[in-house]
């Protein structure tokens, strides 16, 4: 008896060990701040230099934020996320879509397009156009389905609306996504610089030569990739390489689905 009990005792009181819990990752890319809070850096470097570009030291300084600052990176990226800035090796201009956007004449059809560069909104409007949108709930679990992170879809969903409203997406109420009606001629491009021609003739789908430009998803992968030299976590990569997985499989409708295996392994010795 005095046996078993002892064995008993020493079992119950036995540290208990929690399943190690694995951190989900959102595979599909959206954005943490709305694209009016981003339009801040577009009116910013179309006020200070026009077409030209300026770095890091300055847009932060015009933004009124530290140079260092998760706020600052924040907002830079998700200005580039929805593809109205360029960013390369700490220098920032605006691209063709941030200029027509800061243009009065212009602005209706450039935030209708820029919602739609993010890879979550793009997914959303496709799925739901000529329809109703579910309600906030389902609307969440959808954005899950599409490859948002369950700690995150609340987050996502309140960013897409606030972005579908800036954008005029709920023009004709909060329960459709409907694309922006454009006058004619507001399509108009705005003449390009020398340096503009040069980066558009750069190889196919980029848009030059009268090349058709690549799928909005696609571009805005492209768009999210960080700086030549630029500090890249082995778990910022991994999410990345999800990401495209999916969104190749929706910008081309391919038939199946693609199984990425990527396993994060940190060097030993």
């Amino acid at each position: 008896m005095s046996v078993e009990h002892t064995v008993n005792a020493g079992q119950e009181t036995a540290p208990q060990t929690k399943p190690k819990q694995t951190r989900q990752r959102s595979t599909v890319p959206f954005a943490y701040i709305d694209l009016q809070g981003v339009m801040e850096v577009a009116v910013a470097i179309h006020e200070h230099v026009g077409s030209g570009d300026c770095d890091e030291h300055q847009l932060s300084a015009w933004l009124k934020k530290s140079q260092k600052s998760s706020g600052f990176r924040g907002l830079w990226s998700t200005a580039r996320l929805f593809g109205i800035i360029e960013a390369e090796t700490g220098r920032f201009r605006l691209s063709p879509l941030g200029r027509r956007a800061v243009d009065p004449a212009q602005e209706r059809d450039a935030k209708a397009k820029a919602f739609l560069t993010v890879p979550l909104y793009n997914a959303v409007f496709e799925k739901y156009k000529g329809g109703v949108l579910p309600p906030s709930a389902a609307l969440e679990r959808e954005i899950v389905e599409i490859g948002v992170a369950e700690k995150q879809k609340h987050t996502a969903r309140l960013v897409l609306e606030r972005s579908a409203q800036y954008a005029g997406f709920f023009e004709h109420g909060k329960d459709r996504l409907v694309m922006p009606g454009v006058a004619p001629d507001e399509h108009r491009e705005p003449a390009k610089t020398d340096e503009s021609e040069r980066r558009g003739s750069r190889g196919k789908g980029s848009g030059g030569d009268g090349e058709k430009p690549r799928h909005p998803l696609i571009e805005g992968m492209f768009q999210s990739l960080p700086f030549n030299g630029e500090t890249w976590t082995l778990e910022e990569a991994a999410d990345w390489l999800h990401a495209a997985a999916y969104n190749l499989r929706f910008a081309y409708k391919l038939k199946g689905k693609i199984t990425v295996d990527i396993k994060v392994e940190q060097p030993t010795g």
